[in-house]
């Protein structure tokens, strides 16, 4: 106990601590003014916005790419493997880059969307797009090993008593995948509120529009606008927090019915 709370101490506590101690420098006046004027909210509203919508399309196609890795076999199941955990070993610039490329109006995808009136590069779309890049792994990691443990011969005895597939999917298994789901859905949300390097190449960065909070961070760094950068942040890790402590208190309780 003494070790782990040691570690944490140093790696968590104390550098939040010091963000928190930076930001309280300030009058309330100031910390409001730097906190809440328009562009910060805008910047809070896209980050954790794109987080959540990103966070909650793996959790739908998360679940789907687990299924099927665990559930079938199909050629070229190794590459698909591998090609999951891809944005954990990408550095976030390389994939930034690739997804503006990608995207961008003359690019290989965003060419086809462009005529259809739909600006994905540069805009708070590219923004939910590279969150969902890099937010899969962790639903689909979630998920599989739970996948894997399920046993198969409890989804056979619901089809024995008159279940069909969709009623054995509803009521068998997604209940049992609820805490792995709601684990990776943090994960992937947690992590698309703190991404920056990905997102910074295909978002735009316009004031009001495609600004994220990190960014607005950076900015006020450069600035040398210190306390200001540190009350941005204390917000982040306020909102952060209490979202993360919600999906937390939800599993706790869904644990309750295992």
């Amino acid at each position: 106990m003494g070790v782990t709370l040691t570690i944490l101490s140093l790696i968590v506590l104390i550098p939040l601590t010091a963000v928190a101690l930076k930001a309280a420098h300030q009058s309330p006046e100031a910390f409001w003014a730097a906190a809440f004027n328009d562009r910060s909210l805008a910047a809070y509203r896209l980050t954790f916005g794109a987080a959540f919508v990103a966070a909650a399309v793996n959790g739908v196609f998360g679940v789907l790419t687990a299924w099927a890795l665990v559930r079938y076999e199909f050629p070229g199941k190794t590459i698909v493997n591998a090609l999951v955990d891809l944005p954990f070993a990408l550095p976030t610039a390389v994939a930034g880059i690739a997804l503006a490329t990608l995207y961008a109006p003359k690019g290989w995808v965003g060419q086809f969307l462009t005529p259809l009136g739909i600006k994905a590069a540069y805009n708070p779309i590219g923004v939910v797009i590279a969150l969902t890049f890099i937010g899969l792994p962790f639903v689909v990691r979630t998920i599989e090993p739970v996948l894997r443990d399920a046993a198969e011969d409890v989804e056979e005895a619901a089809a024995s008593l008159g279940a069909d597939r969709l009623q054995t999917i509803a009521r068998v298994v997604l209940p049992a995948l609820a805490p792995a789901w709601l684990t990776g859905f943090a994960m992937a949300f947690a992590r698309g509120v703190g991404e920056y390097g990905s997102v910074i190449f295909i978002a735009g960065n316009m004031p009001y529009k495609s600004e994220i909070a990190p960014l607005l961070i950076i900015i006020q760094l450069e600035q040398f606008e210190y306390e200001r950068a540190a009350t941005i942040a204390v917000v982040m890790l306020a909102v952060s927090f209490t979202m993360l402590l919600v999906i937390n208190a939800i599993q706790a309780w869904s644990r309750r019915f295992d």
